[in-house]
């Protein structure tokens, strides 16, 4: 049997802890001890589970779908593919219709017909979410209670303006004056619009080294950091130290 192999680690912990390497060691080695023929490896790293953002299993199906030659697609584990078991069926089903076999090295028989297989195979799916349940509620619970004690930068993204320092956020002084030019231009009634033009025009990108546009500019002047003003969920916290405006 020819088989490829599908990689995937959820975090960034995960990549940089190097479990992606784990997972292609214990496939070669059940690939040997199966006599399975293993063609290559597709692999997204730190990335969620969901479908929105897995390049590397977009080229696994572009694979398959263009004529590639594996019977088989093999994984480290169920919840590697996906922890949500809509999506983990949805892919199984998908892979069924190409004729290729999934299978795990640590669950046997997961594309099985066989009814017993298939409850297994979707119990499995079950414990994974509600794994995926209680990490997303432990986390959101820890970033809560940062707020509570203050702390400003509880996780995710940082607004223009600000860096992460030693888990705290502070004020990029550099960036926080484009902020306050926004401000200063918004005052002075100039459209959203315009001031994206401004910007663009002065050479001044994005925090992703992109252009500006009225939609960002907006986003920019609605966000309530710049007042001092910290949310996550219903918790809100005063920080006068962070305002620009």
């Amino acid at each position: 049997m020819k088989a490829i192999a599908y990689c995937r680690v959820s975090t960034e912990n995960q990549k940089e802890e190097g479990t992606i390497d784990l997972q292609r060691e214990a496939i070669k080695e059940y690939c040997r001890r199966e006599g399975i023929e293993l063609l290559g490896f597709f692999e997204d790293e730190g990335v969620s589970g969901g479908l929105e953002n897995r390049p590397g299993l977009a080229e696994l199906f572009n694979y398959l779908e263009n004529g590639g030659e594996a019977e088989a697609v093999i994984i480290y584990k169920l919840d590697r593919l996906a922890r949500d078991l809509y999506i983990q069926e949805h892919l199984i089903k998908k892979l069924e219709s190409l004729k290729v076999k999934l299978i795990s090295t640590k669950e046997p028989d997961l594309d099985s017909s066989d009814p017993m297989r298939k409850a297994f195979r979707q119990f499995m799916g079950i414990v994974a979410e509600l794994e995926k349940a209680f990490i997303t509620m432990r986390l959101t619970g820890g970033r809560k209670n940062k707020l509570k004690l203050k702390k400003a930068y509880a996780g995710g993204g940082i607004a223009y303006g600000y860096r992460s320092e030693n888990k705290e956020l502070i004020i990029d002084q550099e960036r926080a004056e484009i902020i306050r030019l926004i401000f200063k231009l918004r005052k002075g009634r100039r459209s959203y619009r315009e001031i994206a033009r401004i910007l663009n025009e002065q050479g001044i990108t994005t925090a992703r080294g992109g252009k500006w546009h009225a939609g960002t500019i907006r986003y920019i002047v609605k966000n309530p950091v710049y007042k001092g003003r910290l949310r996550y969920s219903e918790i809100e916290v005063l920080r006068p130290d962070l305002a620009l405006m």
